[in-house]
């Protein structure tokens, strides 16, 4: 029994301030993890990053911290750790290859939500798709088309080709291509279209518009027309402006060429 003992005693005088050390490692440990995560929390909330991510990036920062400290305990106690970090490297090896594309639309996921190239009900271009922005998940993103067709994005391939935002400005520019006759009188053309803008309270004065004479072209002469709208007024001013200008050209005898085919017949003896 008295070997027993002393046996004991051997393991108390040897591991016993380890151990001890140990315990007070690990519970201020955890209160300083607790309040780096609290830290981490409030920095990227001042990003005003989406909130799925912000949880996400905190309890993910929150186990790795607390797993590395858990490690540093089992090493002060005496335990060889290297057997541990072979294993736990050779596990995130094998789940990231087998992950690996999930892992690039996560990480393309988080880019989007961090950076914010785009937000929900904004409408861009992107891998071929045009559509208003549904949602904004860490994996995928989600459209909406004008013809209430749902489009579902990879996060990788979105966050690293280019996109086109069409509301992310408060305003844009409406262009038109609007062709006469070389019969025509070009300053009657231009007063026509010009009274059709200062008509319409939705076209800005500030850009101003412009007409010019864009291009001589086989069978017409083109105007150029630009004017300036805010963004949500688009295609009210590019429908309303295209029909006022077909119906004000008729009312003023001013043609619109067409694609037509003359055919002369020659009565020869």
């Amino acid at each position: 029994m008295e070997n027993y003992i002393d046996i004991l005693m051997g393991y108390v005088y040897s591991y016993g301030p380890k151990l001890i050390l140990a315990i007070l490692t690990l519970w201020i440990g955890f209160k300083v993890i607790r309040k780096m995560t609290i830290l981490l929390e409030l920095a990227i909330e001042r990003k005003e990053v989406d909130l799925s991510l912000r949880k996400f990036l905190s309890s993910l920062f929150n186990i790795l911290m607390k797993t590395l400290l858990i490690l540093s305990v089992i090493s002060i106690v005496g335990v060889d750790t290297t057997s541990f970090v072979a294993i736990l490297a050779s596990a995130g090896f094998a789940i990231g290859m087998a992950l690996q594309g999930s892992l690039g639309n996560f990480a393309g996921g988080v880019l989007i939500l961090f950076f914010k190239p785009f937000k929900v009900g904004d409408v861009i271009e992107a891998q071929g798709f045009i559509g208003a922005v549904n949602s904004i998940q860490v994996f995928n993103t989600v459209l909406k088309t004008p013809d209430n067709k749902t489009i579902i994005i990879p996060n990788g391939p979105l966050a690293g080709g280019p996109i086109t935002n069409y509301t992310l400005e408060k305003t844009r520019r409406v262009d038109f291509t609007f062709g006469i006759g070389y019969g025509d009188d070009i300053k009657k053309a231009r007063d026509v279209i010009k009274s059709i803008i200062e008509a319409d309270e939705r076209i800005l004065k500030d850009p101003t518009y412009m007409i010019a004479v864009g291009a001589l072209a086989d069978s017409s002469v083109n105007l150029t027309v630009r004017v300036w709208t805010k963004t949500e007024d688009y295609w009210d001013v590019f429908f309303d402006m295209t029909e006022s200008v077909k119906v004000k050209f008729d009312e003023n005898s001013i043609s619109i060429p067409f694609p037509q085919t003359d055919i002369h017949i020659h009565n020869t003896k």
